[in-house]
């Protein structure tokens, strides 16, 4: 049976804040009704366990999937989306920094204005320095990498019709990137403004190491700018190694030739064998990840599913 509305919530060491967040979820009384969608990307900790006791606790539906390992938050994110079962589907964090209270006021401003997406903007962000910059940067390049409007914000708290996840996640790539699979289906977005907590138990799990996966995916998977920005800086330097030569030749020509010396050689040489580099790394990334979808790397491993008694009364 079709619900109102699916919460989806990627888990990776939620064991201590997963059951405040679903019990707030389930003191809602949403007209059409509502379920919850757990999705456990294998953190180290006993967060299968405690869902297991929500599901089967829990007055509304609850349905846990269990990934056979840790495949990362947009991943875990698309296997939520194919076990919901609403009219729309919102996700939020594991940790409570996005109130589930404003998770409905995203669904009703969906519902009330039709839009396809809609975003959860935080005027004041709980998270770390470090978290905060790293959202910032990722907002300015998707920029200029992604079809969306300029400086339009992008977060993981999000609102999303059950026809536009539909499309998404057909998507079978081993590196998905939400957003950008997101802006290639619709143009029909929004944002509102939401509050955003502090968190009050455990530690992030955000780190550079997930920042910089974020940024290859949305940059190399959906755009084709760093391809062209090598292209560009490599014609820059062809360019200017044309010029350097007909200066030199132009000098030797009047007896006026430089002076000559290891140094500068090395020096020319190390600059021009590290752009090269550069471009070949670069280009390597992408024929990389070809190599990975061709390969058919799995995007995601479902391990487990488990429903809870609330399913069996809708």
């Amino acid at each position: 049976m079709e619900l109102a509305l699916t919460f989806v919530i990627p888990m990776y060491n939620a064991a201590s804040t997963i059951d405040a967040v679903v019990r707030e979820i389930e003191s809602f009384d949403i007209a059409g009704g509502h379920e919850v969608v757990l999705v456990d990307d294998c953190g180290g900790d006993n967060t299968l366990e405690v869902c297991r006791r929500l599901a089967a606790s829990a007055r509304i539906p609850i349905t846990v999937v269990a990934h056979a390992r840790n495949f990362g938050e947009h991943n875990a994110v698309l296997t939520g989306w194919r076990h919901a079962r609403g009219r729309h589907l919102v996700n939020l964090d594991d940790d409570g920094q996005n109130p589930p209270r404003e998770a409905v006021r995203l669904w009703q401003h969906a519902v009330a204005t039709g839009q396809d997406v809609v975003y959860g903007h935080y005027e004041v962000k709980r998270h770390s320095g470090f978290r905060n910059f790293g959202s910032w940067l990722t907002n300015r390049m998707t920029d200029w990498a992604l079809d969306k409007p300029h400086g339009f914000y992008l977060s993981s708290f999000r609102c999303v019709s059950a026809f536009i996840a539909r499309q998404v996640i057909t998507y079978a790539g081993p590196y998905p990137y939400i957003d950008g699979l997101l802006l290639q289906v619709t143009q029909r977005i929004d944002s509102i403004t939401v509050a955003h907590e502090s968190r009050h138990v455990g530690r992030s799990g955000y780190t550079l190491r997930r920042l910089v996966r974020l940024w290859l995916s949305a940059w190399i998977n959906f755009s084709l700018l760093p391809l062209r920005i090598a292209a560009l800086a490599g014609f820059a330097t062809a360019i200017v190694g044309l010029i350097a030569f007909l200066v030199v030749l132009w000098l030797w020509s009047v007896g006026r030739g430089p002076q000559y010396g290891f140094g500068w050689i090395m020096s020319a040489l190390l600059i021009f064998s590290g752009l090269q580099l550069v471009m070949l790394g670069l280009i390597g990334e992408y024929l990389g990840r070809m190599f990975l979808t061709v390969n058919q790397r799995p995007q995601s491993i479902v391990r487990e599913v488990i429903r809870g008694p609330g399913h069996a009364a809708h």
